[in-house]
């Protein structure tokens, strides 16, 4: 099987797999960060969170003791599943706020 890694163009046009063990900055992942772009504001709790998206309109819509899931008052489809253990809360989670609340909140490196 066959390593990961990066193909890339050298300058002859030869294509050549770069191995992604090669640089140690490259094999660490990136923390990531939710931000509430308005107030430019770390989200650093599962409460502050909640507060900000019950502002544009998202309550919650069920609850057990792993996640709470959060709808739009509105009546819409989407909903938010987060962790409510914040320790557990993931870039996955992250993205799902950002894609369903694009000009409120995004994601940075940290």
């Amino acid at each position: 099987m066959a390593a990961g890694g990066v193909w890339v163009f050298r300058k002859d046009g030869v294509m050549e797999l770069k191995s992604a063990g090669l640089e140690p900055s490259a094999a660490a992942p990136s923390k990531k960060a939710l931000v509430y772009v308005p107030a430019n504001e770390t989200v650093r709790s599962l409460e502050a969170l909640e507060r900000r998206l019950g502002s544009l309109g998202w309550e919650r819509y069920y609850e057990n003791r792993d996640i709470v899931q959060l709808h739009r008052r509105d009546g819409g489809v989407d909903l938010i599943a987060l962790p409510r253990d914040f320790a557990r809360f993931r870039s996955t989670h992250m993205y799902d706020v950002v894609v369903k609340n694009r000009h409120h909140f995004k994601v940075v490196d940290i």
